[in-house]
């Protein structure tokens, strides 16, 4: 596929580097050169040095035989004008990533779609829901539904006292063959396994499972997890994913958001009604503990620096809080966040790359999402007629072994994959999927 990307920032950088894995052609626009050189040091593709407003610009990256045109550089202007011009210009789909819900609702939407621009992305706005729906699965450090909830996946983190420790997953489902859930990758020490039956679990590992509704419970059992009720929030940062989080909640939830900067806190007080602003440093744990940190069931930290939201929930976690989210924006951060103890670390590079990853997909892909605590990412297909995935049993087509299938959903029902199971036309699948194996995993699904 042809690709073209709009803006070498932290967004298309990375979008860049996970999509030329991929083997696709990747064009990649930005008029600061010093990025454009760090970006071919450590991906292959071309680079186009200018504006992506310009119609020259775009000319030169040849954008008439772009089959995905992605804007995501800093400025929302300069995302919906590139998009547009980029569809007149001749490039087959366009997606331009914006900073204003207005945009996102029903009636604006088709306003777009007559400029040309096929789909508008708001990272702050899917992190924000990302961080809602965990805080309805606190014992999860992540947690993504697929086919309407019908099958989700949930990841652990194996404390000491989990029971399923220094078992083997054969173990685990050998006194119960119902079991409605099933392990299907774990990640330690920097590593993805895809489990096989005598592979062990271990402290610290974290585990990705998926399961239908009615295996929740026993899930939950399992991992010697408990999901807690979220009745006091404390979020630190008023920017716009604290924003998005609070608006959602503030009817629910007791809500505290501590932001420092003072014009924008009084700007906050009024918007809110039922949150309390608070104009003050998150890092100054003396001032967390006047304002009941101690107390509060969950606690987030969204500010715009990744080392502050690391601190700051380190600090929630020695004062007792159950649940801490940190939005940690520096790859490399990800994994020495989670080592330290923090519950969940969110990141709207990640989760933007699940959204425009599926585009790039040659097979129908419903719903794909990025992983933080590993480098596979978790898929729902829909199952195309006489495709391979349909001629047999899973357990006799050969399906890739850096992949597992996860579960099945089939009209109104889910079920569990097993060896036995036999997929048929229409049937949505999840699959979880290491890198090597995406490409391989698309063609059962053709």
């Amino acid at each position: 596929m042809n690709i073209i990307i709009a803006g070498a920032g932290e967004v298309g950088t990375h979008l860049a580097k996970m999509l030329s894995i991929e083997y696709h052609d990747i064009v990649v626009i930005d008029p600061d050169s010093q990025k454009l050189a760090q970006l071919t040091s450590s991906a292959d593709l071309i680079v186009v040095e200018g504006s992506a407003t310009t119609i020259s610009g775009l000319k030169e990256a040849n954008v008439k035989k772009a089959d995905l045109f992605i804007a995501v550089t800093s400025s929302e202007n300069a995302n919906i004008l590139s998009a547009t011009l980029a569809k007149k210009l001749g490039a087959k789909k366009v997606i331009a990533r914006i900073d204003n819900n207005e945009y996102l609702l029903p009636n604006n939407k088709e306003l777009f779609l007559n400029l040309g621009v096929d789909s508008l992305i708001y990272p702050e706005k899917l992190a924000a829901r990302e961080v809602i729906s965990l805080l309805g699965h606190t014992s999860s450090t992540e947690f993504v539904d697929f086919s309407g909830g019908k099958l989700s996946l949930a990841v652990f983190k194996l404390e000491e006292d989990a029971p399923v420790i220094d078992q083997t997953l054969f173990q685990t489902i050998k006194d119960n063959k119902d079991l409605e859930f099933r392990a299907v990758a774990i990640a330690r020490e920097g590593e993805t396994i895809i489990p096989r039956g005598s592979d062990q679990f271990k402290v610290n590992d974290l585990v990705y499972v998926i399961t239908n509704k009615s295996g929740v419970q026993e899930m939950l059992e399992y991992s010697g997890k408990k999901n807690i009720e979220v009745h006091n929030l404390m979020i630190i940062g008023g920017g716009r994913i604290g924003i998005r989080i609070a608006y959602d909640l503030e009817k629910d939830v007791n809500i505290k958001i501590i932001e420092q900067d003072r014009d924008k806190s009084v700007k906050l007080a009024n918007f809110f009604k039922n949150t309390l602003v608070i104009n003050g440093d998150g890092r100054d744990t003396e001032l967390l503990m006047q304002e009941g940190l101690p107390y509060m069931d969950a606690f987030i930290a969204v500010t715009g620096n990744s080392e502050t939201n690391i601190l700051t929930c380190l600090a929630a976690k020695r004062m007792g809080v159950k649940k801490t989210i940190a939005e940690v924006e520096n790859l490399d951060y990800i994994k020495l966040a989670e080592s330290m103890g923090i519950d969940t670390v969110i990141n709207k590079k990640l989760i933007t790359a699940s959204r425009i990853f599926r585009y790039t997909m040659s097979t129908e892909v419903s719903a794909i999402k990025c992983l933080t605590g590993s480098d596979a990412e978790v898929l729902e297909f829909i199952v195309k007629p006489n495709s391979l995935v349909t001629r047999g049993k899973i357990k006799d087509i050969n399906f890739p072994k850096d992949a597992i299938i996860g579960g099945v959903v089939r009209g109104d029902s889910s079920h569990i994959a097993k060896g036995i199971t036999e997929i048929k036309a229409y049937d949505r699948v999840v699959v979880f999927a290491l890198p090597s194996a995406i490409n391989k995993v698309g063609k059962f699904f053709n």
